[in-house]
């Protein structure tokens, strides 16, 4: 009981170990915070791979695409029903996208996709920005421009397609107070030719039939202004006419014939936000059997007669729950291989080299290069500040050889009444202890607190001085600092702060143990 004793005693009375407890706090804090950054850098890149991938890809890599997707779909169905639930075909390609009202052009990465399909083989779907609000109302099909106006009680209102789907989500939120706050910006953003001329005009649809243009959706850093809040300012309404341009690719990996690009007209159905800069600031998505159909992919008649297959350039995939990723990739491609000899392509046609072409992987074995590299990082990372924090064990027993000098009357008091060599050794030790979990407790307090407000903490100094903002989203990738503390990870950083502080009091108590009582208590 008086090694306890003595061990808080010290801790409450020497203020030189507050240099101890203070080294361990900020070591401590600073650690926690390297590997939850790291960490949660890493956590995103996984779950943003895998949102956006599905869980297995079958691609052949090129521009050209392979043919034969829908067949090969359709056999897995049929062959690996207890294990697929959904399978699209997916188109990418490169383009150029120019907004008729501003002028504004860029290039982007153009995606064609089934949208339904799409949204249930990954997370797509969730960052839709108006589907949240108006859901069931992004679409890639042809579609007029809806137009506000009055009701009949003369408060502004849209088409009923779109009134109802605005009631849906207010309904499913109703104590959010951006039901109230934003219906009027919601408005706004439909304003169009046409649109409410403060003359009583009732909602509607600009133009006729022959107006109506394929959605869509466009990557949200494209055309839209991040504020430093994390949300965006919006400078296109809903339904804004854009050109995208193409070059369509023959399946030789040649321009087609006259190399012209082809340029289409579509509708600002919604934007995306999948976190990923590199994604929002790029890509494009559209219908895909329109871009099928720009591209030449779609099936093109042969001067000897016949037509071409049509082509897609990736099959995404999405398992059922509990099965394993590494067996159903195992499955699929001895699958492809058994489909590709039942096709009996011609050698040396450019199906078969296409064909030849495709391969396999999960979403994680398609991001290995990347997740390889963070992980390294954040061990390398982990690493160089472990050694940085060994200087508090160092700390720790400078500061316990020197409260060891000054007690030395105190320990030959304690021998000579009866305390063993042992117990004198246990007081140092357990006074080490108490460092650590002072030290340890305050570090981990504040390293969660730091990550947690990481974000407003940058945007707090960047006001003071923008040179002083350390993450861009251009870049880092992702448009945010991940502020997530994991309970195990700060509960590991903890336990070890406090044996480290046992061991920088390993010497200095071994020293007090051997001090003779006769020789501390002529000590001056």
């Amino acid at each position: 009981m008086y090694k306890l004793f003595f061990a808080l005693r010290y801790l409450r009375k020497r203020r030189v170990a507050i240099f101890a407890v203070l080294s361990v706090w900020l070591c401590v804090a600073m650690v926690l915070i390297v590997i939850s950054v790291m960490g949660g850098f890493l956590d995103m890149v996984k779950d943003r791979s895998r949102g956006l991938l599905g869980d297995l890809i079958v691609d052949n890599a090129t521009l050209e695409g392979f043919p034969y997707y829908q067949e090969f779909i359709d056999e897995l169905y049929e062959e690996m029903s207890d294990q697929v639930e959904v399978a699209t075909p997916v188109i990418y390609n490169y383009g150029l996208i120019r907004m008729i009202r501003s002028g504004f052009t860029k290039p982007v990465s153009v995606v064609g996709i089934r949208l339904d399909e799409y949204r249930r083989v990954n997370d797509f779907g969730s960052g839709l920005y108006y589907d949240r609000y108006y859901p069931g109302t992004t679409t890639l099909d042809p579609h007029r421009v809806p137009l506000w106006g009055l009701d009949e009680q003369g408060f502004p209102a849209l088409p009923d397609e779109y009134e109802q789907a605005w009631q849906t989500w207010c309904n499913a939120h109703r104590d959010d107070p951006i039901v109230e706050r934003y219906k009027p910006e919601f408005l706004s953003w439909f304003r169009g030719p046409g649109a409410y001329d403060q003359s009583g005009g009732a909602p509607g649809y600009a133009g006729d039939e022959s107006d109506a243009r394929p959605g869509i959706i466009v990557g949200c850093d494209i055309i839209n202004k991040r504020n430093e809040d994390a949300s965006y300012t919006r400078f296109y309404p809903r339904g804004s006419e854009m050109v995208l341009t193409l070059l369509p690719i023959t399946r030789y990996g040649t321009l087609v014939e006259g190399g012209k690009p082809i340029a289409r007209a579509f509708h600002y159905t919604d934007d995306s936000r999948t976190g990923v800069y590199e994604i929002d600031s790029l890509h494009v998505y559209v219908d895909f059997d329109t871009v099928q159909r720009l591209l030449y992919m779609d099936p093109q008649e042969l001067v000897e007669g016949g037509f071409t297959p049509a082509r897609a350039r990736q099959i995404q995939i999405k398992l059922k729950p509990g099965t394993d990723p590494l067996a159903a990739k195992s499955d699929i491609q001895y699958l492809w291989t058994q489909f590709v000899a039942d096709r009996k392509v011609p050698a040396g046609s450019p199906e078969a080299r296409l064909l030849g072409d495709v391969g396999v992987e999960t979403w994680e074995q398609r991001q290995a290069p990347f997740i390889s590299a963070v992980e390294k990082e954040k061990v390398l990372v982990t690493m160089l500040f472990g050694v940085i924090s060994l200087v508090a064990v160092v700390l720790i027993g400078c500061t316990f050889y020197m409260i060891v000098s000054n007690k030395t009357r105190d320990i030959g008091i304690l021998k000579s009444v009866g305390a063993s060599r042992a117990g004198v050794a246990m007081i140092f030790i357990l006074f080490g202890a108490a460092v650590g979990v002072v030290g340890s407790g305050l570090g981990v307090a504040t390293g969660t607190v730091f990550v947690q407000n990481i974000n407003e903490i940058q945007t707090m100094l960047a006001n003071i001085n923008p040179q002083w903002r350390v993450w861009s989203p251009e870049v880092y990738t992702f448009d945010s600092i991940p502020n997530v503390v994991k309970f195990s990870e700060a509960a590991t950083i903890g336990v070890l702060a406090v044996l480290l502080s046992m061991i920088g009091a390993l010497i200095p108590a071994v020293i007090a143990a051997r001090v003779w009582p006769a020789s501390a208590l002529r000590y001056e």
